[in-house]
């Protein structure tokens, strides 16, 4: 598996007349000076859009652009990482992600992975693709997410993915006070400028449907619940925050922190220092690629989401 890189730096005033290498080190320590010095005699570390060699002094102002691709070792091994498990049988098995885990191996999550978990928990899955994983969540999206345990179940399953008659339902806390709800239909692709997020675009994207509706309305926030049409990356955070409605917590769209006016100090502190997007995958709905039975599976909120509202909920109170 290849890590793509993409980072700029400018050489400060303290590492003016330094060797490139050193500087280097210097302003992109994730990497080693071996592998900068590798990198700069390849051409895929550049001062000012020139190569250069290592040896080279760097000077204040010169702007070094790292471009480069870099293998990653990760691990598909079984690891023991407790899951909360809603339902399992034969052919798929339901679970309850919980924030902060991250599903397949990846750049920075070479292991500790939902993947991992799931090749202890049921060892055969190692057969299937991807370990049966069939869609995903973020890492700091909390909730249901199922999981084929057959390749006869992996394929029905992706295919009500695809023909959108798996249902999806989100529970998410957005900045501003919304009116009403709505529907979002707008394509999803790759940002220009920025490879970690995703955007909104006019032509050469993928269709993207996101339909919402008002739970409450706090002084400051809104209570949404969400259902997918489509399946994109980031999809409910990047057409919420497109109609200027970002998540809480979102620290790839979020944009500027709004506290409601005259809030307490807790619930002001709380806002701070949300941990995470506040998005939850509350509710699935699918059909068992066995029996044909029509099923359903829907968890509460996480302790830290219900602690959001409680006190989005006391501040309009004391408000009134």
């Amino acid at each position: 598996m290849t890590q793509v890189i993409n980072q700029q730096a400018e050489v400060t005033a303290e590492l003016t007349g330094k060797r490139l290498d050193q500087a280097a080190a210097e302003l992109f320590p994730d990497f080693s000076r071996a592998k900068l010095q590798e990198w700069l005699k390849e051409g895929s570390l550049t001062r000012n859009g020139q190569q250069v060699k290592p040896k080279d002094k760097a000077m204040m102002g010169d702007v070094l652009n790292l471009q480069a691709e870099q293998q990653i070792q990760v691990s598909d091994e079984a690891q023991d990482i407790q899951l909360d498990i809603v339902y399992e049988d034969a052919s798929l098995l339901v679970l309850n992600k919980q924030a902060g885990l991250v599903v397949h191996p990846a750049a920075g999550h070479a292991d500790g992975t939902l993947l991992n978990a799931l090749l202890f928990h049921c060892p055969s899955l190692e057969d299937l693709p991807r370990a049966g994983i069939v869609h995903r969540l973020d890492k700091d999206t909390s909730g249901l997410m199922v999981v084929a345990k057959t390749l006869k179940a992996q394929a029905a399953l992706v295919e009500q993915l695809q023909d959108r008659s798996m249902g999806r339902e989100y529970d998410a806390v957005t900045l501003g006070k919304m009116t009403t709800g709505g529907k979002v239909d707008a394509q999803i692709g790759r940002h220009p400028k920025d490879r970690k997020r995703q955007a909104v675009v006019v032509s050469g994207g993928k269709p993207a449907v996101t339909h919402y509706r008002v739970v409450q309305r706090y002084r400051a926030h809104t209570h949404v619940r969400c259902k997918l049409e489509t399946g994109r990356t980031h999809q409910i955070r990047v057409h919420l925050a497109h109609i200027k409605h970002p998540l809480v917590g979102d620290p790839l769209y979020g944009g500027r922190l709004k506290l409601p006016a005259g809030a307490s100090e807790e619930v002001k502190l709380f806002l701070r220092q949300f941990p995470r997007q506040a998005l939850h995958a509350r509710s699935l709905t699918l059909i068992h690629p066995e029996s044909g039975e029509k099923m359903n599976w829907t968890v509460p909120l996480p302790e830290d989401f219900e602690m959001l509202l409680t006190l989005l909920d006391e501040d309009l109170r004391e408000a009134r």
